[in-house]
């Protein structure tokens, strides 16, 4: 399930067909469920700019009764600081992440998260408390390497696994998305074709 905030889900579908690894018939078959999470707002009656805590407990057992009720075993929110912008305190936005991670986690969903990073370059994302509750931390970025602009992609952190935090320079193609370490520049090697 693809919970989006800020593009409408029918802009997402538009913008993946141009991608040859992608397969409209995963939507049909329900395989794949967008949720434009302004709609659910509003089903939920959720208006005002500040959510209290009461909306936000609301919220979360929203997305974890349509998640539980689909049968959902990963679940993408992006992005939690267009959400966590709606409750404004890092207490309530740290309660919020928690709640959501650990109401989805008992019901054996994966939950990918997606947070924006400001300029600041001693946290991973922008309130600062996401990449310290979170089990995992994939960093995506920009970095150039003679005059070119890259896409990079970087593990951070895995709880509970060993893992390299090299950077990898990302390329999304039509086939596919396609890696190679940043600093060597040699062959590619195919990550996923869909």
């Amino acid at each position: 399930m693809f919970l989006s905030v800020t593009e409408a889900s029918d802009r997402i579908i538009q913008n993946l067909t141009t991608f040859e690894f992608f397969d409209k018939k995963i939507i049909d078959e329900g395989k794949l469920v967008f949720i434009d999470v302004p709609i659910l707002y509003e089903k939920l009656g959720l208006s005002k700019q500040e959510l209290t805590p009461e909306d936000i407990d609301l919220l979360i057992t929203a997305i974890v009764d349509l998640a539980n009720t689909l049968k959902i075993q990963r679940l993408v929110l992006d992005s939690v600081t267009s959400v966590c912008f709606r409750i404004r305190h890092e207490e309530k936005i740290r309660d919020f992440i928690l709640k959501l991670g650990k109401s989805l986690s008992d019901i054996e969903c994966t939950t990918f998260l997606v947070s924006e990073i400001g300029p600041q370059a001693d946290r991973y994302s922008l309130y600062g408390v996401e990449e310290n509750i979170a089990d995992g931390v994939i960093l995506l970025g920009n970095s150039q390497r003679q005059g070119d602009l890259l896409r990079t992609l970087q593990i951070i952190k895995i709880r509970g696994a060993t893992h390299s935090r090299a950077q990898y320079v990302i390329e999304i193609t039509p086939l596919g998305i396609f890696l190679a370490p940043f600093l060597k520049g040699g062959g590619r090697s195919t990550i996923g074709n869909g």
